[in-house]
């Protein structure tokens, strides 16, 4: 998840010199703090959970929610299923823009001793250190705990090792490797997808269905097999059953709007995309509306209908590329250089997406006891976390051979 960018151009002309691309960056920020935001808000999600009586126990939705708060608000339900329905693939979606400079650039075997170094070792660390310490305060709130030694033993008895959110990263270095296998079966694969990408500036509209089709085609049949909810996880190797090819997608497709040029094209700073931003955002909050009354309804009739099911996940489909080029939008339009908070929380935020889960996790057990309603409890978690991790990234990041890697 580079900052720098180079703009592809065509396949008779060379990448140019790469540069800082501040809407993009300060849209990865931001999307970073909203998995903050999330995050600190799942303790107080209105479910009727309650803590586990063993870790090892089935359901394991404390994989999920590792911290619960007797104090709840509906209004994070809503909150939660607006970021669940995109932010994610528009993760995966910013990552995938600066791939191909990579690869046309260093070629595909040094561009993946690049990437195993920036994702693969946090992804380690992330792993055996970060997760074990952001999923304690979950063994705490087990009635009659038996302390580190007893947390120790039941972690080691579930039969994988849970990651939390650094499933993100080696999903995303997975991605990578099959963009680098096709870079080697096709060197021009980037550059050919760029240029049935170009007409995107021209026509966002039809780019964003197409984007949506796309999706839906190899999503629908994943979630109807699978179901929204599963999850395969393989040691500390999870993903989203069915919205692993989802993702890929998104990557894919990105690779070709990044060959193209990061800041051309559709991404132009005074494309259709941006400067039309107030219908794309009209747009996102319609379709998502929409698409949650269809799920409502599923949900309260506990309807088998298969043609429901297909709407509710058509529905994802398209609500999901509507909120991405949204914000995309709003980035491209309003994003500008010279804002040092935003510069500063930018070069952060792969450290902060690392370290944040424990610090939210914790600070959501440290209250518990207290009698605060949820959105008081929410807006104590999510800044505290988001500085506590910041600070604790930037501190580290002067120490050179951590700068290097995050």
């Amino acid at each position: 998840m580079t900052t720098t960018i180079a703009v592809q151009t065509t396949a008779a002309q060379t990448a140019s010199a790469p540069k800082y691309n501040h809407a993009i960056g300060y849209l990865r920020a931001f999307i970073v703090a909203l998995v903050v935001a999330h995050h600190a808000a799942l303790a107080y999600y209105p479910l009727p959970l309650l803590p586990p009586a063993s870790l090892v126990d089935q359901p394991r939705w404390w994989g999920a929610f590792p911290v619960l708060d007797a104090h709840k608000w509906s209004g994070f339900a809503l909150f939660a299923g607006f970021n669940d329905v995109f932010f994610m693939s528009l993760m995966f979606f910013l990552s995938g823009l600066f791939v191909w400079h990579g690869l046309s650039k260093k070629g595909a075997a040094k561009f993946l001793r690049g990437r195993l170094l920036r994702l693969g070792l946090p992804f380690v660390v992330a792993a055996a250190v970060l997760a074990p310490l952001a999923y304690y305060p979950t063994y705490l709130q087990i009635s009659g705990h038996d302390g580190i030694a007893g947390y120790w033993h039941q972690w080691l008895s579930l039969g994988n090792w849970p990651a939390g959110p650094g499933w993100f990263i080696w999903v995303l270095l997975a991605f990578d490797v099959i963009a680098a296998l096709l870079f080697v079966l096709a060197p021009k694969w980037g550059q050919a997808l760029g240029a049935l990408t170009s007409g995107a500036a021209r026509r966002p509209v039809l780019f964003i269905i197409a984007l949506a089709a796309i999706s839906a085609l190899v999503y629908i049949p994943m979630a109807l097999h699978f179901s929204s909810l599963a999850w395969t996880a393989f040691g500390p190797f999870t993903f989203q059953t069915s919205r692993i090819l989802h993702y890929l997608a998104y990557f894919l497709i990105a690779v070709g709007v990044g060959a193209y040029g990061v800041d051309r094209g559709l991404l132009a700073p005074d494309g259709k995309l941006a400067r039309r931003w107030p219908l794309w955002v009209a747009a996102a909050l319609v379709i998502f509306a929409a698409a949650t009354v269809v799920t409502l309804i599923a949900l309260a009739t506990g309807s088998q209908s298969q043609g429901l099911a297909l709407a509710t996940d058509a529905g994802f489909a398209l609500s999901c590329a509507a909120s991405c080029f949204a914000f995309l939008a709003l980035f491209l339009r309003f994003a500008r250089s010279g804002s040092r908070l935003f510069d500063s929380l930018s070069a952060n935020s792969y450290g902060i997406y690392l370290v944040h889960y424990a610090f939210v996790n914790w600070l959501q057990y440290a209250l518990l006891p207290a009698s605060l309603p949820a959105v008081v409890k929410w807006v104590i978690v999510f800044p505290g976390a988001l500085l506590l991790s910041w600070g604790t990234v930037a501190s580290m990041r002067r120490i050179p051979a951590i700068a290097r890697v995050v």
